[in-house]
């Protein structure tokens, strides 16, 4: 018999038990969409980490108070916060004055804010503080005006960046440049609007305002605890990071007096770290989003098989009438085989596009999600392996009927 003959034949069967055959895919349907949305919400994650990592740069690193090992577990944070001290301005200028990499600058923890014009009112934005040249360490795009000036941080103006989404909420569809905003009660003057980054996890990414920081520090306080300053630096190029970032190191050792033997009392977060803690913090969470929803998809495997069964019996004078024809023991496996693996491949086909729709309102509201073709192939092959398994020995019950005995069967 051909295959498309059979194929046929199990098209017709599947279709003929419409609603039996949708019953016996729901958990199927259900697991493999679970397993694909997790597969695509896994590498788009990873591939939004990588983005943000590669938009900042490779060869860009930050100095904070705390590095990732001090975070591990609660006497490594409590050790920490004894040994560590806050970065100050001096530990700026110093780095600044002797370090031969790129370019160093300073930002400040954001304050929660109120920002007004006129009579809009906007609460709880984020308000930094950061010299001038973070904008060139950190890649950021401007998408109208300009970012403040190092003249404009010497002598602490007034002025604010403010992102995309702060501009829209104050100004509307009008320019925001050279328009004046209060941010708690303080008159800014905007000279820059930064281009829109978009939502993580629901969270805008653009509500914000950064201002000089020194006038950050003379309008909201010392630049400690809450405010706390942190570094940022860049390396000339990918093939002298590792040469900066033990400079960097070297260098704020020298200043606090570190023995060769004292751990460092600062952090140095680099992409390969962070990238590190991604894997280590989120690697066992990914094997255990798969795992779960996996069981799914043996319950359904176990309700083809369990369905097989049925209509094996259901159809035992068929068989019977098929084997006497001349029908071979390996045509009725093949037939009951092949309608096991189309009704699955059905399944499969069903979780990709219900997967499909669940990417795409992940990716509207929360991040963005990537639907590869390895997360595609992945649920095709699994549907069609459970297809498989749960049909062989159907299949092979069906092949091994006796067709006397088949015939008599009423």
């Amino acid at each position: 018999m051909r295959f498309t003959e059979v194929l046929k034949l199990a098209c017709e069967s599947i279709w003929s038990h419409k609603l039996r055959s949708g019953l016996t895919l729901l958990g199927l349907v259900i697991g493999i969409t679970a397993v694909a949305v997790i597969v695509s919400l896994i590498q788009g994650f990873n591939a939004y980490v990588d983005e943000k990592i590669a938009g900042i740069g490779s060869n860009a690193f930050t100095i904070r108070r705390f590095g990732f090992d001090d975070l591990l577990d609660t006497d490594a944070l409590l050790a920490a916060q004894r040994r560590n001290k806050d970065l100050t301005l001096e530990d700026f200028e110093h780095l600044r004055a002797h370090a031969k990499m790129s370019g160093v600058g300073a930002k400040a923890m954001p304050t929660s804010s109120q920002l007004r014009r006129d009579l809009r009112i906007v609460f709880g934005t984020s308000v930094e503080g950061a010299t001038a040249n973070c904008a060139e360490l950190e890649g950021i795009d401007v998408a109208d005006g300009r970012y403040f000036v190092p003249a404009e941080d010497e002598t602490a103006k007034r002025v604010a960046f403010i992102g995309d989404g702060v501009a829209r909420k104050l100004f509307g569809h009008n320019p925001a440049v050279d328009r004046e905003i209060k941010i708690n009660g303080i008159p800014y003057r905007v000279v820059g609007v930064a281009a829109a980054r978009g939502a993580v996890f629901g969270v805008s990414q653009d509500d914000f305002v950064t201002i000089p920081l020194t006038t950050y520090a003379n309008n909201f306080g010392s630049l400690k605890r809450h405010r706390a300053l942190y570094l940022v630096a860049k390396a000339r190029s990918d093939e002298t990071f590792a040469e900066a970032v033990e400079e960097a190191r070297v260098l704020l050792r020298a200043r606090r007096r570190l023995g060769p033997g004292e751990k460092d009392n600062f952090g140095i977060i680099t992409p390969d770290a962070i990238k590190g803690v991604r894997d280590r913090v989120l690697g066992p969470v990914y094997v255990v989003a798969v795992a779960v929803p996996s069981i799914s998809l043996a319950v359904g495997g176990i309700v083809i098989m369990n369905v097989m069964l049925v209509s094996v019996g259901e159809r035992t004078k068929e068989i019977g009438l098929r084997k006497a024809l001349g029908a071979r023991r390996r045509d009725i496996l093949k037939q009951f085989l092949v309608e096991a693996v189309v009704l699955s491949a059905c399944g499969g086909l069903a979780g990709v596009v219900l997967a499909w729709v669940g990417s795409r309102l992940v990716d509207a509201y929360f991040f963005p999600s990537y639907l590869s073709l390895l997360a595609v192939g992945l649920a095709f092959a699994v549907s069609s392996v459970i297809g498989m398994l749960s049909g062989a020995f159907p299949a092979w019950k069906a092949a091994r009927l006796d067709p006397i005995e088949a015939l008599h069967v009423e």
